[in-house]
């Protein structure tokens, strides 16, 4: 039976929340298998607005949510989000966490502040959450999973033995006071009976709901082109929110995967520093943002925005083997009597028609549009690909032939029903 892995196709922000909130009724499990609590879902279900940050989507149906060992979890971050969604009504009972995910503590959010503050104007514009010291500290084997806040001994060793480089870096390079290893310490090991019952062996968990024929959605953080391997690096995040970290964050084999759906809006957003051929610097970028409403849902940055970019999700179509695209926000777009489609650059005046592999190259990209036909035609009522105007209709038969990949359902508004689906997604 499938496993199903959502991803977004962009920068980020896309409504994956949306995609996977569309599937979740049919799903048994939801995975969050990458990254950490500086990326956020936003979902409208019944008419309430929901800002997840950790927590998988899954949380608002019946499906169980699971939080995998590829995640990097703030405990703080984590209760504050249950606690919430609790007071509102919404069981929280089944969530379940890998023993294997790493826990971000307060000297990785101290290290970020620093060092990106240090930075000056190469700064990467993190969230200042602590995520990438956290991975950082997971690669370098210095890190605490979930297993070690019970076992106090090999607690204290791991946090006296990651503080002892960072508490020299803290008062030498950047003039901070030392922080204390017991205090962090007592910290963790104050969560540590709330969380225990939610920490299992999620591999096992997830390899016995495919045996069992049930559909298992695992959906990442971030997107394909802030993948720390296959992004605009160095602007990008600490993780592997692609298709294929989605078997390693989670334990679960490549052969298991079925589907692959790409999340893609139809313009383009990305926040934080970092090239952007299309961005729009204009009065059209500051529509794009008011009237999409784009501002972060965990950080409440604006959004820096643009027209679409099809080579940007072309090239995640190509690593990502996508299936099928979801196309986001295509309400927005509504009012404009022509549309924008970036199909090349111009890089030093030569037309290239796929993402450059150079990062210098793609810095000195310029966008060569492709000027569509608007619609002025409401459509946020349209549930069938038929009840879409002939325009909105050849925007997204043309965005398709561009990223070379079938849309498969469009986002037509904000709320969980308002969605048109072509192809079912299961």
């Amino acid at each position: 039976m499938p496993g199903i892995v959502v991803v977004g196709a962009q920068w980020g922000d896309e409504g994956k929340g949306k995609a996977t909130d569309q599937l979740g009724d049919r799903v048994d499990y939801t995975v969050r298998y990458s990254g950490g609590n500086n990326a956020g879902h936003t979902l409208v279900v019944n008419g309430e607005k929901y800002a997840l940050h950790l927590l998988p989507s899954g949380i608002l149906n019946d499906s169980v949510p699971v939080i995998g060992n590829g995640v990097v979890v703030d405990l703080d971050v984590l209760f504050e989000e249950i606690d919430g969604l609790n007071a509102r009504g919404v069981d929280t009972s089944k969530l379940i966490i890998s023993a294997n995910a790493h826990v971000i503590t307060e000297y990785h959010k101290v290290m970020d502040k620093v060092t990106e503050r240090f930075l000056g104007n190469r700064r990467i514009g993190t969230t200042g959450r602590g995520i990438g010291p956290a991975y950082s500290d997971k690669i370098n084997r210095l890190g605490i999973r979930m297993q070690d806040l019970f076992d106090e001994s090999i607690l204290r060793q791991k946090v006296e033995a990651a503080l002892e480089q960072k508490n020299h870096l803290l008062v030498k390079v950047y003039n901070r006071r030392a922080i204390d290893a017991d205090q962090v310490t007592d910290v963790l090991l104050g969560h540590a009976e709330r969380v225990r019952p939610m920490v299992a062996d999620v591999t096992r968990v997830l390899n016995d709901a495919l045996d069992r024929d049930e559909v298992v959605l695992f959906e990442g953080a971030q997107a394909h082109h802030l993948d720390v391997d296959h992004g605009t690096y160095p602007y990008v995040t600490s993780s592997n929110p692609i298709a294929a970290g989605a078997c390693t964050g989670s334990g679960v084999g490549p052969m298991r995967i079925n589907r692959v759906i790409g999340i893609a809006k139809a313009y383009t957003t990305r926040v934080g520093e970092g090239p952007f051929p299309t961005e729009l610097l204009d009065a059209d970028g500051d529509k794009l943002r008011a009237d999409g409403a784009e501002f972060g849902t965990t950080t409440g940055r604006n959004r820096r925005c643009g027209w679409f970019d099809a080579l940007v999700v072309e090239a995640a179509v190509t690593a990502n083997a996508f299936t099928d695209i979801f196309l986001t926000k295509l309400d927005i777009l509504t009012g404009w009597e022509k549309i924008p489609v970036c199909v090349a650059y111009d890089i030093n005046g030569e037309r290239v028609e796929t993402l450059p592999p150079s990062q210098t190259d793609f810095h000195h990209a310029r966008p060569i549009y492709e000027y569509l036909d608007g619609w002025t035609e409401d459509i946020s009522g349209a549930r069938t690909f038929a009840d879409l105007p002939k325009n909105t209709q050849a925007y997204v038969r043309r965005l398709e032939e561009l990223v070379r990949c079938r849309i498969s359902g469009i986002g037509v508004g904000p709320s969980r029903e308002q969605s048109v689906v072509i192809n079912d997604l299961l």
